[in-house]
């Protein structure tokens, strides 16, 4: 589902592209407003700690001015924010796999500390997992789960993805060495 809805940013009208909606949780475009706040989310250690080194450690305004940027670029674009309750929550993403991976796709996400513990990222999941499966050419997606990230872990146990496997010793985060759990749902 691709819609495209009036918001008001002040007196201004602005229309974002949504991609799914469950309740209070839409996924919708990154838009200018929410820069501040992925800012200030993902350099919280809390987010940090469980995010790729691709998002550099301190995150200012000007990364996430760049990561913007980036997004704006991608065709199709894969990566969204996630809103809850009218408030810019976190980020969502299906990346689409190339060569002899190209029917796969690597999904992504954080949610910010003052959203922890309301379902948001269960509800962001399935979303963008139905989006995908019904709008990118993919029959699977996956993704890698630090070990001590139980919690999101149990997202994707509750939108049924199924752990696949453990890599022994293969993420380094903050100089230490971590196991990496291998989750994946394959398309119905």
């Amino acid at each position: 589902m691709l819609v495209k809805r009036p918001i008001f940013i002040g007196k201004k009208e602005m229309e974002k592209t949504i991609i799914g909606i469950d309740g209070d949780v839409i996924l919708r475009e990154i838009m200018d407003t929410d820069l501040e706040k992925l800012a200030l989310y993902a350099n919280n250690e809390k987010v940090s700690i469980n995010l790729r080194d691709g998002f550099p450690k301190p995150f200012t305004l000007e990364n996430a001015k760049n990561f913007k940027k980036m997004v704006d670029a991608q065709n199709p674009k894969t990566i969204f924010a996630i809103e809850y309750q009218n408030n810019y929550a976190g980020n969502i993403s299906l990346t689409p796999g190339t060569d002899v991976y190209r029917k796969s796709a690597e999904i992504g996400y954080f949610i910010g500390e003052p959203f922890w513990n309301k379902g948001i990222a269960t509800k962001a999941v399935n979303l963008i997992t139905k989006w995908g499966f019904s709008h990118l050419d993919i029959v699977r997606i996956y993704t890698g789960i630090f070990e001590y990230n139980h919690a999101s872990q149990r997202v994707l146990e509750k939108c049924g993805f199924v752990k696949e496997a453990v890599f022994k010793k293969s993420i380094c985060k903050n100089n230490q060495i971590y196991d990496e759990i291998r989750f994946a749902l394959i398309k119905e």
